[in-house]
């Protein structure tokens, strides 16, 4: 074995577990600069495996040492980055010249780091209110009028960073008191921008960074006035780890799922040996009240969306004992959206708590205080991401927030409903289980579906749901929300359609989503996700339909879809032929990509599906 094999087995090892998070600054440019000298060794060896993503940094600050280490986190999400770095503090110069080579470089994502000392002047002492908010404005329209030159770059993400308050106050407490106080009005700009950003732009806070990390560490003045460097080296692992998982769920990287143990994860004690009495939830208590702080943690996550699962060995009728009965407990079983407790290794219940939810096993975050779990789950399904849960019950809520493993980009009103729409999934399987013909149950259902245009007011979960989707997914194309805008505004050459889905039980909100493309006398298939809770309930043959009154209008001669296999998106993999597509030859549509199976359908001969919707369209 050579010494660049042996490097490359060496950092494969680090970048396989969680160690880089935990390396200090030095530790960290050792081990980008070591990886340097391999990488290309590193991409010919991984480069199916990776997505390829283009990536702008443009800073107040140096950033060399900064984007070598953040490559190391990207390349742990499975994520293939080529950087481009704009000129120190050049901001404004690179978005404003249409000469840059930013423009010719048509990045996928901008990181926009700003830096405190972008402020030059504050208002003066004992201004009016008025004078305050023209600051302010004048602040904001300075940062609309470079976001609105990102534009000019299609599809492209800006990840803009907040600012940070000095820790130098002069004038001390009194800061706090006055609005015309330096902390405050930056505080107050922070506020403003984040009500004013476009769709292309998201906010990264790293005024909260720095408060965790400590700002008087954060802060390295030696090495600003040396070298400009915008933070301290040690904050380098917490911040490149967060801008990688805030980079990797644009590229579909979703955690949606966090399967729980029970026995001293949620409650201090062994349900089956202690009882009901004897486990400790008890608020007065020191260790009852840490395990009730991570029940109302847990509470909240499920209130945005977080799906939450019991994985747990035990009786199921004694495991749902404290949810049941205990009066302390926080959580109750109508929180919990896949309930499995038995004696099966947890490796196996995982994968049935992603057979239940209908999801990705690697969607799935697992949260368990015993270190042989943990470790049995690690070298079983690797995909699952494991929490590195300590003995102290205080800090689980530490470990499992710091872990940032429910990073989204955006959320949106199905978020907030997905924990109970699985309570009524329950009660669809309750009906389905009491009627043996399926037609009679989906008629049973009562469904209705709005098949729309999609709107600003869509964006969100339209993007959301493509960025996803892994599973119905049949191209799995991911676009940013200014790509979508943008493809939104050319309605002469795309067609963009959300479905929403309701029945007797409830509301499913957004389910799928549809591009379709026009090309010449082609209508095609750009892009089609859906939730894969709503299968064979006769949604495909809605969208179907829908698709092909889209192409009627267009006076297109042909539909035309294709099929890129992944690893996840097995499911569809004969979709088109169960609607009545007919495989293309191949170099028949010269708009097909490298692997994909290319299906058409004469318009003329396309027959409108049957199912059990009432369309509002």
């Amino acid at each position: 074995m050579t010494k660049e094999q042996e490097r490359l087995l060496y950092l494969e090892q680090i970048l396989s577990n969680s160690q880089l998070v935990s390396m200090n600054g030095s530790e960290l440019l050792d081990l980008a600069s070591k990886f340097a000298k391999i990488e290309g060794l590193y991409l010919e060896k991984h480069r199916a495996k990776l997505i390829p993503k283009k990536i702008a940094v443009l800073a107040s600050y140096t950033t060399h040492h900064l984007v070598n280490v953040l490559k190391l986190f990207l390349y742990q999400r499975r994520i293939s980055p080529v950087f481009y770095e704009g000129e120190y503090n050049g901001i404004a110069m690179e978005l404003m010249n249409s000469d840059s080579y930013l423009y010719d470089f048509k990045p996928d994502i901008i990181l926009l780091l700003t830096y405190h000392t972008d402020i030059r002047e504050y208002p003066r002492l004992f201004v009016s209110d008025t004078e305050i908010e023209c600051w302010i404005k004048g602040k904001v329209d300075y940062y609309k009028k470079l976001w609105e030159y990102t534009t000019s770059i299609p599809a492209c993400q800006v990840f803009q960073t907040l600012f940070v308050s000095p820790v130098y106050r002069t004038l001390g407490n009194m800061e706090a008191n006055y609005l015309f106080s330096p902390s405050i009005c930056l505080n107050s700009l922070n506020m403003e921008l984040t009500r004013q950003k476009p769709a292309n732009v998201s906010f990264i806070d790293m005024e909260y960074f720095a408060s965790y990390f400590g700002k008087r560490r954060w802060f390295d003045e030696a090495n600003y006035y040396l070298s400009k460097q915008g933070f301290s080296f040690d904050a380098f692992g917490m911040v490149c780890y967060a801008f990688s998982r805030i980079i990797s769920s644009l590229s579909g990287n979703v955690k949606k799922c966090l399967a729980l143990d029970l026995d001293n994860t949620l409650w201090g004690g062994v349900i089956g040996d202690d009882g009901l009495e004897g486990i400790n939830v008890n608020p007065s208590d020191a260790v009852g009240e840490s395990f009730l702080a991570f029940q109302q943690y847990l509470k909240k996550l499920k209130e945005r969306g977080v799906i939450l699962a019991v994985c747990s060995k035990n009786d199921e009728n004694i495991a749902k004992l404290p949810f049941q009965n205990h009066p302390d407990m926080i959580l109750s079983l109508d929180d919990i959206a896949c309930f499995v407790a038995n004696w099966n290794d947890k490796p196996g219940n995982i994968r049935e708590i992603a057979n239940q939810l209908n999801i990705g096993i690697d969607s799935i975050v697992f949260f368990d205080d015993n270190p042989f779990e943990r470790d049995i789950v690690r070298q079983f399904i690797p995909e699952v991401e494991v929490i590195d849960v300590p003995e102290d019950p205080a800090l689980f809520v530490d470990a499992l927030d710091k872990a940032m493993c429910f990073e989204w980009n955006q959320l949106t009103e199905e978020d907030l409903s997905r924990s109970d729409s699985y309570t009524t999934d329950r009660k669809r399987s309750e009906l389905c289980s009491h009627i043996i013909d399926y037609n009679s149950y989906l008629q049973a259902l009562n469904m209705k579906a709005n098949i729309a245009n999609v709107t600003s007011m869509e964006l969100a979960r339209f993007s959301q749901l493509i960025n996803k989707s892994n599973q119905f997914n049949l191209r799995t194309k991911r676009y940013t929300k200014a790509a979508i805008s943008h493809m939104v505004e050319r309605k002469g050459d795309y067609k963009l359609l959300h479905i929403s889905l309701e029945d007797k039980f409830g509301k499913y909100g957004i389910i799928s989503c549809i591009i379709v493309k026009k090309i010449e006398k082609i209508a095609l298939i750009d892009t089609w996700v859906m939730s894969c809770r709503v299968l064979k309930r006769g949604v495909e043959n809605a969208a179907f339909n829908s698709i092909c009154d889209v192409a009627r209008k267009w006076n297109c001669d042909w539909v035309v879809g294709e099929y890129l296999p992944t690893k996840k998106n097995q499911m569809v993999s004969g979709l088109y032929q169960e609607l009545g597509f007919e495989k293309a030859q191949d170099g028949w549509f010269s708009g097909s990509e490298i692997g994909g199976s290319v299906y058409r359908m004469n318009l003329s001969s396309a027959v409108p599906k049957n199912h059990y919707i009432t369309i509002d369209s």
